[in-house]
């Protein structure tokens, strides 16, 4: 099992509970797709999984290491694209990819190789020398998804990698997404792009007030909610299937 998440508890200080028991398996190789509103409970799921958080109980196990009490095996088998740009602006592009690296201890040269290869991948070779904080929008994205790649990680995980990108990006970040989970890496994406979850993912858990409400593929959610797509499925989950395409297009006529 890729990722194994076993009645998660976060409770915060304020008594703000973020995650309410949630457990979630991911296979190795799976394209799993995480869905839920602001403040469902997303980020905190994700930063409990690679260390950012501690959680209040319950356990995680990433390829069968405790991402709580074995924390460095967990973490070297993960690489997180977060939400935020959160890159240094002091570095270029390349000394971003390289820190990162190193940071995960990568000999030089085959970060110089692995660093290479991204930088090609990714339309960043001719950016390389620039600082971050010049880039654009797209291409800062661009290098998030790169640096998380860096270290070869068996399970990338991938918090609104399109928010705010074009299409042409974001269709080209699909490509490639597709094709590393076609060689292998396991992926958990968070997205509000209901078509990205259900052009990319095998199976998609529902979260809601930090708790799993339902789980499995388009068509079993749609299933569960009684209604013919993903998107209805969400509508109803969030309580505004009045907002239903179908009803847009009832009331038009």
């Amino acid at each position: 099992m890729a990722l194994q998440i076993t009645d998660l508890v976060k409770r915060y200080p304020t008594g703000t509970e973020a995650l309410r028991g949630v457990s979630l398996d991911i296979a190795e190789g799976e394209f799993f797709g995480l869905l839920g509103p602001n403040g469902a409970g997303k980020s905190t799921l994700i930063h409990c999984t690679t260390g950012l958080a501690q959680p209040t109980s319950g356990s995680i196990r990433v390829f069968g290491h405790d991402a709580i009490h074995d924390y460095e095996q967990a973490r070297l088998a993960v690489g997180l694209a977060p939400q935020d740009l959160n890159l240094d602006w002091f570095l270029t592009v390349e000394e971003s990819l390289d820190y990162h690296g190193g940071y995960f201890g990568m000999p030089r040269r085959e970060r110089r190789e692995r660093a290479k290869e991204l930088l090609e991948v990714f339309s960043l070779t001719e950016k390389r020398d620039d600082r971050t904080r010049t880039l654009s929008g797209g291409m800062k994205r661009r290098l998030i998804l790169a640096r998380a790649l860096m270290h070869r990680p068996r399970l990338l995980i991938l918090d609104e990698p399109t928010a705010g990108v074009d299409v042409e990006l974001r269709l080209e970040l699909w490509h490639y997404v597709q094709r590393i989970n076609a060689e292998g890496t396991t992926i958990l994406l968070t997205t509000h792009y209901l078509e990205e979850a259900e052009q990319l993912c095998d199976r998609i858990a529902f979260i809601n007030h930090g708790d799993i409400v339902a789980q499995g593929t388009s068509a079993d959610l749609a299933a569960e909610y009684g209604v013919s797509s993903l998107e209805d499925a969400y509508l109803e989950l969030v309580g505004r299937k009045e907002l239903s395409r179908a009803h847009v297009g009832a009331d038009a006529a």
